[in-house]
């Protein structure tokens, strides 16, 4: 299962849930300001990011600059708590399923979300005529 973190406003959460609505690919919309992120959670999108909380927070955020705050110096547990109290400092969207990860709306990447049943099905017969073009043509492009 897709699962989005977004927050309301965002122009690329926006891109990107339309982008799986068009594909017609099941997601999990998890707002970060209404639904109240656990420790398990963050504790599985720091370690599913390739460089930490790098990838996942934003060193330009208001918090941050104006309390000079050093990540790195922080522990784990530190962390997901800084993240629970303020999860404005998380970059969005943030899309994940079993095997992907992704941060923002990137065109060239998010295809990799589209299952592997489809994208194969899309490389081998699928055109305009196909009943699934909606969901799966457009992966491919020549």
């Amino acid at each position: 299962m897709i699962v989005v973190y977004t927050s309301p406003g965002c122009a690329s959460c926006r891109k990107v849930k339309q982008w799986l609505k068009d594909r017609k690919l099941p997601f999990i919309e998890k707002n970060i300001f209404t639904t109240l992120l656990n420790e398990k959670e963050i504790r599985h999108l720091l370690m599913r990011s390739e460089n930490g909380s790098e990838d996942i927070i934003s060193k330009r955020s208001k918090i941050i600059q104006q309390n000079h705050l050093n990540l790195d110096e922080m522990t784990i547990s530190e962390l997901v708590q800084f993240i629970q109290e303020n999860p404005s400092v998380l970059k969005r969207p943030i899309i994940l399923n079993e095997r992907n990860f992704q941060v923002g709306y990137d065109e060239e990447e998010i295809d990799a979300f589209v299952p592997q049943e489809l994208r194969s099905l899309a490389r081998l017969s699928c055109n305009p005529n196909c009943p699934n073009y909606a969901g799966c043509g457009k992966v491919r492009e020549e």
